[in-house]
């Protein structure tokens, strides 16, 4: 059975940009898992670091369960997803782990740095999955399957200076907008938080605009997540796209 990795910074990020696609993933007969590198030990100003955290893994692994998806444990602190040896090991061993022939990530390019840097140990953990002399933690032997990777949407669907970014593969979530929502909302403890510091009313809905919006550039969608695919080289075939392969009939592709 074919395996794909969702690979986010905090707990609520696969929620809002990758979990519609997630779930359509296993419906088609992939083994899903969810991975939040941070432990979201910052996202509140009634809790502590050390009690936060803990509420935001139990939310997060709630949220997993719900999908059927496989929960893998954080290995930092927000604000602490540096590019560097350490973590790089540690998402490596995970790659290694699962095999996936899917991983969806963060955009390359977002608004905030925890974002990118866990786009960038994703792409390249993937990327260093066959190279022996490469040692993960825990060590694990390196493995030769093909990978391909997808980056999700940046959060409000603009580059850290405001500029568009418009998506090269939409996956329909029309009639599975309600199951994102319920996932989403297993993490009650972010409604106050992204009120106060993102002035969101409802994060439940701020979800649901974020796919309207890529929605309504198909023409054709009401919602929908949108995708860009990584270059094959050193990952998979150049015509390798497990991800419109096995999603055919609710993705569209933009004209190149």
């Amino acid at each position: 059975m074919p395996s794909a990795i969702a690979i986010a910074a905090h707990p609520d990020d696969i929620e809002f940009l990758m979990s519609g696609t997630l779930m359509l993933l296993r419906s088609h007969g992939y083994q899903i898992h969810y991975w939040n590198l941070a432990n979201g030990c910052c996202g509140s100003s009634k809790y502590d670091a050390a009690t936060i955290a803990r509420i935001r893994r139990e939310e997060a692994y709630a949220a997993a369960r719900a999908i059927g998806a496989t929960f893998h444990e954080s290995i930092c602190n927000d604000l602490e997803i540096f590019y560097d040896r350490k973590l790089l090991g540690k998402v490596a061993s995970v790659i290694r782990e699962v095999a996936p022939e899917i991983v969806l990530t963060h955009s390359p390019v977002d608004y905030m740095e925890d974002h990118t840097n866990a786009c960038r140990l994703a792409v390249t953990a993937a990327f260093s999955r066959g190279m022996p002399n490469f040692a993960t933690d825990p060590p694990r032997p390196a493995i030769s399957t093909p990978v391909t990777v997808y980056h999700a949407q940046p959060y409000s669907h603009r580059d850290p200076l405001g500029k568009p970014v418009e998506p090269v593969l939409v996956v329909d979530t029309t009639d599975i907008i309600e199951q994102k929502k319920q996932m989403l909302s297993k993490h009650a403890s972010q409604k106050l938080w992204l009120d106060e510091s993102q002035g969101l009313d409802s994060y439940l809905d701020t979800m649901a605009d974020l796919d309207a919006q890529v929605g309504r550039v198909t023409g054709i969608f009401k919602y929908a997540e949108g995708w860009r695919r990584h270059l094959h080289l050193g990952f998979c075939g150049p015509d390798d796209d497990p991800l419109r392969t096995a999603l055919k009939e609710r993705v569209l592709v933009a004209a190149t």
